[in-house]
């Protein structure tokens, strides 16, 4: 029996075993395995890890791939051994054990990085992993059981992309749902960039100033969190907040594992992959997700760290582990089109499409699809074999 295995349980990695399944169950192929090797049977929904409520937002899979035919081990990946074709992994019950595989997918995502600054790793939050993204909630729950101060109603958000900006426009309801709509709540965004929002484009850049103002957040710009404290931070600049809330949303990169191969890698840890996501300098290794530095089109555009190119990554690289194997053709991922729909808070959203972020929708309208997207189109299809099968078919456009 020959052996597909991929490592992560994220967007990248189930799309990936449901393609894969898909293309054997087309060639009615038997004698392939395919293992899905996670930490967890469920599909975390990152994306929504700014809202509250995030101990809700997974997808469980053990019926999904039991429906397909996906094994699922609990393990979390330590060491991919190239020449002999086989993972190292700590299993469930902390001991270590190994895998072999004829054909890898690596879709074991990102993280948030955080640098040397000093008392950042003791005090400030994140919105990252659910875990992390809980602990922040539940300190959220706690501030009403501490005296009124200013730094008790203050959150400071470090880093003013994506990330930032959605965690910052969202914090203002959360704030007032814990403390009360009499409080005076301040909601600051500290980036380094000298206009607000200047690294999301001049088309989208005037909505995030509006729902800015309106919802009452600040920007401090064109300095940086150099200390973070159990009352506040430190500036560059030398000034000083007083803030109980602190929450880092700077800097992702790709798996540590993508370290482990002899292989050409991005600034962000993330694999050059080929145009049918075949790890560069690896005959039996492909990667999908935030771990793949994978163009999308011929005019120098690469996939983003985010969902809408993991889902279509992970059906391309797990079609293609199965052609690989099967003697067929493989199917070139592309993914030509490129959309933006950033949730702002109370004031909306905004939705641009293409790489230079042409605004379509804005506010109401905007919105109602950042919900679509959030609660339906990003979750896992329902755990019916036909349909999860159809599903992951890398002709079907993400965006």
């Amino acid at each position: 029996m020959k052996q597909i295995l991929i490592i992560g349980a994220g967007f990248g990695g189930v799309w990936s075993a449901l393609s894969a399944a898909r293309l054997l169950d087309m060639h009615d192929c038997n004698d392939v395995a395919i293992t899905v090797l996670a930490p967890q049977a469920e599909l975390r929904i990152r994306p929504r890890f700014y809202e509250a409520d995030v101990h809700k937002m997974f997808a469980p899979l053990d019926e999904l791939f039991e429906a397909v035919g996906v094994r699922f081990v609990k393990g979390t990946a330590m060491a991919i051994d190239e020449q002999g074709k086989a993972v190292t992994y700590m299993d469930s019950a902390n001991q270590k054990a190994t895998l072999t595989y004829d054909r890898l997918v690596l879709a074991a995502g990102s993280q948030l990085m955080r640098p040397n600054v000093e008392g950042l790793s003791r005090y400030a939050f994140d919105v990252d992993q659910i875990e992390s993204a809980s602990f922040l909630e539940n300190h959220l729950k706690a501030l009403k059981d501490q005296p009124y101060s200013v730094a008790r109603n203050t959150v400071v958000v470090a880093g003013g992309g994506f990330t930032g900006i959605e965690t910052a426009t969202e914090m203002p309801a959360r704030l007032r749902s814990v403390l009360g709509y009499d409080h005076d709540i301040r909601v600051i965004v500290v980036d380094r960039a000298p206009q607000i929002a200047a690294s999301q484009g001049a088309g989208i850049q005037p909505s995030i100033i509006d729902a800015s103002e309106h919802l009452g957040i600040e920007w401090v710009l064109d300095t940086s969190v150099t200390s973070v404290d159990a009352g506040g931070v430190m500036l560059a600049d030398g000034s000083r907040i007083e803030a109980s809330t602190v929450i880092w949303t700077v800097g992702f990169r790709a798996s540590a594992l993508t370290e482990q191969l002899t292989s050409v890698r991005d600034a962000q840890g993330r694999l050059h992959v080929d145009n049918n996501l075949k790890v560069f300098g690896q005959d039996f290794i492909y990667a999908a997700g935030d771990v793949a530095y994978a163009a999308t089109d011929d005019l120098g555009n690469f996939a983003a760290m985010s969902c809408q190119h993991a889902i279509a990554l992970g059906r391309h690289a797990g079609n293609n582990v199965a052609a690989d194997l099967l003697g067929i053709a493989p199917t070139p991922y592309r993914q030509p089109k490129y959309v933006t729909c950033l949730d702002l808070g109370a004031w909306g959203a905004v939705f641009t499409e293409g790489w230079d972020r042409q605004l379509k929708l804005v506010k109401q309208e905007a919105k109602e699809l950042k919900t679509q997207i959030n609660t339906v189109w990003i979750y896992p299809p329902v755990a019916d074999r036909a349909k999860a099968l159809a599903a992951a078919d890398p002709a079907i456009p993400v965006a």
